[in-house]
């Protein structure tokens, strides 16, 4: 290869990327909230490490959120994709909208999937992620910055649902009770989660910190 092909910058080297991928693949817009969704990209591997790691079998077994099997922490995790997904199409369109048609949509979704076949709750995580993803890759410059919400829901605008992502994600890593631990997160999010809800500053006071977790899960601007 000649020296003359080498990329000279970080932005050669991302067009010459993007030319041998093809018209094609989708990027993330330059106003993306890139940290937020590196967080929540990471966390989903994260968790889909974690659920391959367990049996069909070992799916009934609780949680670490009480009175929830691993069957729920899963369900909650594959509807919140699909509802924050709903929010981020709205700013994609301009057409406000609601995560949920009504307010006891969020509870029985997460009641309904814990009872599907092991198969068909792990492709509602697979499929509700990368629906999600791609329409964050669809989202435009203008998009980031609208509020999706609309009848009387506390606004949310679109930069704000990877964030949203980031904490249940990786939070439900943990809730699956599969060895999953709070040390394993990014550093800049550790620290950004024990100062909203760790008392002290080590992965050790977060994780045993039951109360910030379930302050966490109930949260009513998540989905």
């Amino acid at each position: 290869m000649s020296e003359g092909t080498y990329p000279s910058s970080l932005d050669d080297a991302r067009r010459q990327l993007r030319a041998r991928q093809g018209l094609g693949a989708r990027y993330d817009s330059p106003n993306a909230p890139a940290r937020e969704l590196s967080w929540a990209r990471l966390g989903a591997a994260y968790f889909a490490r974690k659920l391959n790691e367990l049996s069909d079998a070992d799916l009934d077994a609780p949680s670490l959120v009480a009175g929830w099997s691993r069957r729920h922490v899963i369900s909650r995790v594959g509807y919140q994709a699909r509802a924050l997904a709903r929010l981020v199409e709205a700013a994609r369109t301009g057409i406000p909208t609601r995560p949920y048609e009504e307010l006891e949509q969020r509870s029985w979704e997460i009641e309904d999937g814990a009872t599907l076949p092991a198969r068909a709750l792990r492709y509602l995580y697979d499929h509700a992620q990368i629906h999600l993803d791609v329409e964050w890759r669809d989202l435009d410059a203008q998009g980031w910055d609208r509020i999706t919400t609309s009848d009387g829901i506390p606004p949310i605008v679109a930069r704000e649902t990877p964030w949203m992502r980031a904490q249940l994600i990786w939070l439900s890593a943990v809730d699956l009770d599969n060895g999953g631990s709070f040390a394993d997160l990014p550093r800049d999010l550790h620290a950004r989660l024990v100062e909203i809800y760790g008392q002290g500053g080590s992965a050790a006071s977060l994780s045993g910190n039951a109360p910030a977790i379930a302050r966490l899960h109930q949260v009513s601007q998540v989905p």
